[in-house]
């Protein structure tokens, strides 16, 4: 808990960001950086009011999340150092009433349901009176001039610097757990849930769609996330370092979050973390919506979020794919730590239909369970027994919850043996759980909160707090075909040897005919070159500590379990290994 002025700002046991990049060789990097030219980023609000010193007029626009009143207090301290004060206008007293607004978010927000909406269709103008908007022009006067709050950048004032301030999707969360911020128009905080899902289906699509438009004419450029001090920096350089970017492998920084059924193999094996917690039962590796990329200038970090990325040059990221997918990167890679933890729950994710018309999203959870560690005794749930009466399966889950019964899930749902390195397939409505002692590469589609858990062991969540269930959406979306001797049939990859050469052995792991990705798996004695033939790949470390990749002429390491996204751009790379042993790496792309 980090506390200004008495005021809790973030809950969390997380560290914030650094400034500073340490230049220690831990293993796997908890900060990846992406370095450019020397003495590009700035610290700090005196050299930033030192810079907007000499301009009229000034909008600072910003992400949900931004304490935009503390930024004015910061500021002014800076400005009054330098004898300037400027005027200070917020726009956000130009928005439509609190009510008004509940109105027009309200038809995205899933009514009662915890958990789950669908995608708005709002942008950010709908939330502004935008005839109160257009009459803050008539306060100008001679002294300089500052417009802010979110969607400063909409007042309609030419001949002036836009600033926009940037924070990271796990800092917000940190936030309104403490009740610190509020949703997009809202007045005052809601409970987490309730705001992560207003974020969710309601702000980081309105802010994105905003953030998308202005673009191109963003002056400076600020890391917002620290609570004491931000890392900022000229436009013209970001944009210019964003597209240095995609001529390379990028690495996006991955966060870490506790869960009940969370394990320790994260804990024991990642250095840099808290380690006064619970457990680790997530590392959010690669989710475009929620991570960020991380850019180093003379030590000092700015991360700014993956999606201006797929903003400013998504074909060069997707290649060939990006007719069909646009600004989503459709491939994720997360971990699960269930390693002396719990199992997951017992769960199912939407069909493509079903997300679609409910929640407005456009490509549904197809997943992949690459066992990258595991202990003796630990399993993997997937699919159904042979013969099982859904009806009876239905009744006993129901019966489970209204009565806070047990049900012994093995009479329903086949249970496997964790195998190091297996793939195990879980196209959309495929029953299933990775049971405690495993450390899980989920190679992915990009949604990532549409879980339907059917049942999950009758434990409360971290909080003490019943976690809500979806046994009706699970029902409704569930394959009861996906049983008896097909599931390991059809649902347990089946590696083929695809080309041996004296440097390496690459394995297809073939994925559900569901599945929009596949996977590769490399044994790799020295090197290999790879064509990527118009097409992203998602690399991943599975075995041995260190590789080398190449591209474009630039040469970088990297870690036993880091995630490298390789943009189609890229073209052709080539990967070395290291060491005296064979190493193992996985690589998916889109099929």
């Amino acid at each position: 808990m980090i506390e200004v002025g008495n005021v809790n700002i973030r809950e969390t046991t997380q560290y914030e960001l650094p400034l500073l990049k340490s230049n220690l060789d831990v293993g796997y990097d908890i900060y990846p950086t992406h370095k450019i030219s020397d003495n590009l980023i700035n610290i700090g609000y005196d050299s930033l009011a030192k810079e907007l010193a000499t301009f009229k007029q000034i909008k600072i626009d910003g992400y949900v999340g931004i304490n935009f009143e503390e930024v004015k207090g910061k500021l002014s301290e800076s400005f009054k150092k330098i004898n300037i004060e400027p005027q200070w206008i917020n726009v956000e007293k130009t928005y439509k009433d609190e009510e008004t607004i509940d109105d027009l978010v309200s038809p995205f927000l899933g009514g009662d349901d915890p958990v789950f909406g669908k995608v708005t269709s709002l942008n950010l103008i709908d939330f502004f009176d935008e005839k109160q908007l257009d009459g803050l022009v008539e306060q100008a006067c001679d002294s300089l001039i500052i417009y802010y709050g979110k969607g400063a950048s909409l007042v309609p004032v030419e001949s002036s610097k836009l600033v926009y301030f940037e924070i990271s999707k796990n800092e917000i969360q940190f936030r309104s757990r403490a009740g610190s911020i509020n949703n997009l128009g809202a007045t005052h905080a809601d409970n987490p849930g309730m705001m992560y899902k207003r974020f969710y289906f309601v702000d980081w699509i309105v802010l994105n769609r905003h953030k998308n438009e202005i673009k191109d004419n963003i002056d400076y450029f600020i890391d917002g996330q620290r609570t004491e001090n931000i890392s900022w920096i000229e436009g013209s350089h970001w944009r210019s370092s964003i597209k240095s970017l995609l001529k390379s492998p990028i690495r996006v920084r991955p966060w870490f979050e506790p869960g009940v059924w969370g394990g320790q193999w994260i804990k024991d094996k990642i250095k840099g973390l808290q380690e006064d917690v619970v457990n680790y039962a997530w590392s959010f590796e690669l989710i475009l919506p929620e991570n960020g990329v991380i850019i180093e200038s003379s030590k000092v970090m700015l991360e700014f979020s993956f999606d201006f990325l797929m903003f400013f040059s998504g074909e060069s990221v997707l290649g060939k794919d990006y007719d069909i997918y646009g600004y989503e990167f459709p491939i994720r890679f997360d971990f699960l730590d269930t390693y002396k933890g719990g199992n997951l729950s017992v769960q199912c994710h939407p069909q493509l239909s079903y997300i679609k018309e409910h929640f407005g999203e456009n490509i549904t959870q197809e997943e992949t369970y690459y066992i990258l560690d595991c202990s003796d005794d630990a399993h993997v749930y997937l699919g159904f027994q042979d013969g099982i009466d859904p009806k009876k399966f239905e009744t006993e889950l129901s019966n489970s919850i209204k009565e806070e019964k047990e049900v012994e899930i093995t009479d329903f749902v086949q249970r496997f043996k964790s195998i190091k390195h297996e793939l195990y397939l879980i196209p959309p409505g495929t029953i299933h759980s990775a049971g405690e002692g495993n450390l899980v590469l989920e190679i992915s589609s990009t949604p990532y909160i549409f879980t339907f858990k059917m049942y999950d062991w009758l434990r409360p969540g971290l909080d003490g707090k019943p976690r809500p269930l979806n046994l009706k959406r699970g029902l409704d979306n569930v394959v009861f075909e996906y049983s008896g001797q097909r599931v390991n049939d059809e649902l347990i990859s089946k590696p083929r040897l695809k080309e041996r050469s004296s440097d390496f052995d690459l394995y297809h792991l073939p994925t559900h005919k569901k599945h929009l990705y596949d996977v590769h798996r490399y044994i790799l004695k020295n090197s290999t070159n790879i064509e990527m033939h118009g097409k992203a790949h998602v690399l991943s470390l599975v075995q041995g500590d260190k590789i080398e990749i190449i591209a474009n002429g630039k040469s970088t390491l990297y870690n036993y379990a880091e995630s490298i996204l390789i943009p189609a751009s890229v073209q052709e790379y080539t990967v070395k290994n290291l060491s005296q042993k064979p190493i193992m790496f996985v690589k998916a792309f889109i099929k």
